[in-house]
């Protein structure tokens, strides 16, 4: 069986962690920087399980970490999508230079 390099593995999950960083610097909407946060947790993820199957093949704690980010990363993703509805509701706007000029 061919496995996958460990390094074809690190250069996908960095690709995708500078594309996040980079959606999350040049993007002004609310919606699609909290995608790019989302794709940055997902790229270390893809970290902790390539190198729990490379060094640690026979333990998941690569695995169990991996599964407590997608939780956190899923509660994050439910708490900011409420804030951006109330703030969308109240300013109807979701643009972050409306935000930073908002009075509350």
């Amino acid at each position: 069986m061919n496995t996958i390099p460990l390094s074809h593995i690190l250069f996908v999950s960095t690709a995708l962690f500078f594309i996040g960083m980079y959606g999350l610097f040049t993007r002004r909407n609310l919606i699609t920087m909290l995608m790019a946060i989302e794709l940055m947790l997902n790229s270390v993820n893809i970290n902790f399980v390539a190198f729990n199957k490379y060094l640690y093949p026979g333990k998941i704690d690569g695995v169990f970490f991996s599964l407590f980010i997608i939780v956190i990363a899923a509660a994050e993703a439910a708490v900011a999508i409420a804030i951006i509805i109330n703030l969308y509701r109240s300013h109807h706007s979701i643009d972050v230079d409306d935000a930073a000029e908002m009075k509350y």
